[in-house]
């Protein structure tokens, strides 16, 4: 984090700080960041926070802001989809009762904003999940010689029982292998992953 004089030029955070949404900016960042588990789209925060932007409004307003109304107050408003008549009912309703719908509809952001608010304003950074991608396809392949070990050793009973494959205590074995072209190095391919390659290079 950067000193906040230093800090670029961001709408997302003179938004925050006009309708006082504390604790959004670290609300952002944790979601999109997936501090608590999945990750969020910048899509999704942006239309949270808009109808946080709303919510806020609507309250200062003296409006009742619960959950469903702000949604459904978001959908009218924003949805391509909504018939114009709805979206001026709309406007009119929330006018009469005080809310800016000008003004608010003015401080809604993109997320591209709030893209810029995170990564140039917050200096966050999505975590490397190299890792747990290496992890995730080792798991795969495992899974599919798994599965392909079942299905010849199935093949083979079959045969067997059916009197067309001699009847031995046959092994089966089934192993996916990678074969260093510079070295000649065998590797089981989970090794090679999980090792991130052949090292001959370094020696």
């Amino acid at each position: 984090m950067t000193d906040t004089d230093s800090r670029p030029n961001s709408k997302v955070a003179r938004v925050i700080e006009a309708y006082d949404l504390d604790g959004m900016g670290d609300r952002l960042e944790a979601e999109w960041t997936g501090a608590d588990g999945e990750r969020t789209s910048l899509r999704d925060l942006a239309d949270q926070f808009n109808r946080a932007v709303l919510s806020a409004a609507m309250r200062e307003a003296g409006r009742s802001a619960v959950e469903s109304d702000v949604a459904s107050a978001y959908a009218t408003l924003t949805d391509d989809d909504t018939a114009r008549a709805d979206r001026m009912r709309k406007r009119r309703e929330l006018e009469r009762d005080g809310v800016e719908v000008d003004a608010v509809l003015d401080d809604f952001v993109t997320h591209q904003a709030v893209h810029t608010y995170l990564t140039d304003y917050r200096e966050a950074e999505l975590p490397d999940r190299s890792a747990d991608r290496v992890d995730r396809k080792i798991d795969t392949l495992e899974r599919l010689q798994g599965r392909t070990a079942a299905v010849a050793e199935s093949t083979v009973a079959n045969l067997v029982d059916a009197g067309e494959l001699t009847d031995h205590d046959y092994e089966l074995l089934v192993d996916v292998r990678a074969v260093c072209p510079d070295c000649g190095t065998d590797y089981p391919v989970g090794d090679l992953l999980r090792e991130g390659g052949c090292d001959c290079a370094a020696d």
